[in-house]
């Protein structure tokens, strides 16, 4: 168990003064289980006018940000502050009971559970050569394993020995396929390599966004800013998470803000401005994260 604070900082600077539209946050974490929210405080210069919080299709807690029509800014702050409870599984691995027919990988699921997991067992990229489905195979293959937790971490760990982790600061996530060719990417790449691999033998997965405390081994990366895995649904389990860019299953290193269907659905701010195309002429992130153990 530890106590966890993190200071999440977003600014935008613009070279000219800008209009800014609608905005939508996904910062904030929803209490659960293995996680105890005290307190979420929400700071924007310029101040907006109306600050809505929903909840998405996916029940993921979204907040909105709108501002007057006038307004006209050269800098956007947005500093989100979380104090919170964290108390997973355990560690080194968390304990799961499957049930007898999640027990052989590949698993399958129920007939009353197939509708609900049938958008997030499809395959979401293209991979017209087959690359992804032989790169998984041959992974569950060296498994040497059919159990299916053992395969799992077997392909979290392949995946953080066998490519070079590249922070990008650029939006967007590579395919499946562009990781395999090019044997490098960011964490949300990782995460997406692993649900694609996944999905090609018909496992529900999902995409997690939210931060990553280091257990001061000094080993992790992926931190200074927000972080990226993925979620596997096994049956009698339920949704087991996975973080291939650091080899972690689940354990006491992740804080889960949000989960999604495919990457593009899970950007902790976006939004846009009324000026020129070149008027940004900055973005500054920083993620402060403060873990304390709690004895």
């Amino acid at each position: 168990m530890a106590k966890i604070g993190i200071v999440h900082t977003t600014e935008y600077t613009y070279r000219n003064p800008v209009g800014l539209l609608r905005h939508k946050l996904m910062v904030r974490p929803d209490e659960s289980h293995d996680l105890r929210l005290h307190s979420a405080m929400l700071k924007v210069e310029p101040e907006p006018n109306a600050i809505y919080w929903k909840h998405d299709v996916f029940n993921n807690s979204i907040c909105y940000l709108e501002w007057p029509e006038a307004l006209r800014t050269e800098r956007l702050s947005i500093v989100s502050t979380l104090d919170m409870t964290h108390h997973p599984d355990g560690q080194p691995l968390p304990v799961y009971s499957l049930d007898a027919t999640a027990e052989q990988f590949p698993c399958s699921y129920a007939a009353h559970e197939i509708p609900d997991l049938a958008r997030l067992a499809e395959r979401q990229m293209p991979d017209p050569e087959r690359k992804v489905d032989a790169w998984a195979r041959r992974v569950v293959s060296d498994a040497n394993s059919k159990q299916t937790l053992k395969v799992l971490e077997a392909m979290t760990h392949a995946i953080k020995q066998e490519f070079n982790y590249r922070a990008r600061y650029e939006e967007g996530t590579q395919t499946a396929a562009q990781t395999l060719a090019l044997g490098s990417g960011t964490c949300r790449d990782f995460a997406v390599l692993m649900m694609e691999a996944l999905r090609s033998f018909g496992l529900a997965t999902r995409f997690v966004t939210g931060y990553l405390y280091d257990d001061s081994s000094g080993t992790t990366v992926g931190g200074g800013s927000t972080h990226a895995w993925c979620s596997v649904y096994l049956p009698g389990a339920g949704w087991v998470e996975y973080d291939p860019t650091n080899g972690l299953i689940a354990g006491a290193n992740l804080i889960r803000v949000g989960v999604t269907r495919e990457a593009e659905q899970a950007i902790p701010i976006s939004g846009g401005f009324v000026g020129n195309a070149d008027d940004p002429t900055g973005l500054h992130v920083d993620v402060s994260v403060h873990a304390a153990p709690m004895l």
